[in-house]
């Protein structure tokens, strides 16, 4: 689907008005105290319990007062997600399907680091139900476009993953189900939430948000420059995956709405703070966009933008005819990057024996026969086997309410 034919982003509440509990932001939160004759102070109150101990009933909130609870609940309600199935892949990375209020079903993973030093862990995070951006090479697409997540539905995301981990994410990545900035309004005011130092205050730094190239967002974003009043956007990383406009426009219908050009001229104009670059990544397909003329072009393409590019080799699912690229050809055509002194990583696919690595998310059906819908892997030794159980769907009753959880600010 093209931009042009991009459904409109219909979830633009008045300020404050029908938007739900958690997705207030302490302006409306003050607003609404104001008028129902509580003192300010309930507004900060109120907020760190939804956002720092991250309650799913407004009855926990138990130093705000009944009547004002009861009152709140009534004008804003919560909108809690429900924990459908967790899979655990070979490698730790996990994959957790979530319902909406209206059973919609969607999909977060948490990634923890290859480096356990590090110690970092990620959340790849949702902003819709399916997508509508049709590229050819994504199982979200295949879905088709369901309908925006409110700002409450991608924040929830993340509380009831750390509740689930037991610590705190270190990094967010809204590379999830659903193109970020389609979903615009949404975004910035959950982006707001995360970032409110009376919440999780999680620091722009620490999340990036992915783009398939939605020029006309990423100007809006950089024009933002912060979406929370902290000086700073988040990081931005472009879905580029082809060096040709006519390559780009078959995998990827958005290219003849904002062609390769355009794209990067709204990267060159994105505010980077000291040490920051713009994130490309690259779907490696084999005989489609991985030649030694793809890797001479795509240096200069990115001159004159400080940029990475994470070279991803396709992780594949039922329906396209694409293939992932021999292991020997994208090491040359990370070489040949090298050369030209392009910073250049290849990525290794997390969780891809339970459909949760990149490009896979699709909320398939789950059977005990089947991983995501792959073949279990066979179990040859103690080790294998004890790995291959590992990766076992589980029902996700366990999860019913969000612990309580005090955020960091680091």
């Amino acid at each position: 689907m093209t931009a042009a034919a991009l459904p409109a982003n219909s979830d633009r509440p008045h300020p404050g008005a029908g938007v739900p509990l958690r997705g207030l932001l302490p302006a409306e939160l003050a607003a609404w105290v104001a008028a129902a004759g509580a003192p300010a102070y309930r507004a900060e109150q109120i907020f760190r319990w939804l956002h720092g101990q991250t309650v799913e009933t407004v009855e926990e909130m138990v130093n705000v007062p009944a009547a004002l609870r009861q009152a709140l609940a009534e004008a804003h309600p919560l909108r809690p997600l429900a924990a459908d199935v967790i899979q655990v892949a070979r490698d730790g990375t996990r994959k957790l399907r979530w319902r909406t209020y209206d059973g919609r079903a969607i999909e977060s993973v948490l990634i923890p680091d290859d480096d356990a030093d590090r110690n970092r862990l990620t959340l790849c995070v949702s902003s819709q139900v399916g997508c509508a951006i049709d590229c050819r090479f994504c199982a979200t697409a295949t879905l088709g476009f369901g309908r925006h997540l409110g700002a409450d539905e991608i924040v929830e995301q993340i509380y009831r993953a750390a509740a689930l981990a037991g610590r705190r994410p270190t990094n967010l990545v809204f590379m999830g189900m659903g193109e970020p900035l389609h979903n615009y309004d949404n975004l910035t005011r959950a982006l707001a939430l995360l970032e409110h130092p009376w919440g999780a205050a999680f620091s722009p730094r620490r999340i990036t948000v992915s783009t398939a190239g939605l020029v006309s967002g990423i100007d809006k974003l950089a024009a933002e420059k912060s979406v929370a009043g902290q000086g700073s956007a988040p990081n931005l990383a472009i879905s580029l995956n082809a060096t040709t406009d006519a390559v780009r426009d078959r995998i990827m219908p958005i290219n003849k709405r904002w062609p390769i050009a355009a794209l990067l001229d709204a990267a060159r104009r994105f505010p980077l703070s000291h040490g920051r670059r713009v994130t490309f990544e690259y779907v490696m397909l084999g005989g489609v966009n991985d030649s030694d003329a793809d890797a001479d072009r795509l240096p200069g393409l990115l001159r004159g933008i400080p940029s990475k590019v994470n070279l991803i080799p396709w992780n594949g699912f039922e329906g396209p005819e694409f293939v992932r690229p021999p292991a020997e050809r994208i090491r040359t055509f990370q070489e040949r990057l090298r050369a030209a002194g392009v910073a250049v990583y290849i990525r290794s696919p997390r969780g891809d024996d339970i459909d949760a690595a990149c490009g896979q998310l699709a909320a398939r059906p789950i059977d005990s026969g089947t991983l995501g819908g792959s073949p279990r892997p066979p179990a040859t030794d103690s080790a294998t086997q004890s790995a291959a159980s590992s990766t076992r769907s589980m029902p996700a009753g366990g999860l019913a309410t969000i612990r309580p959880w005090r955020p960091t600010t680091s």
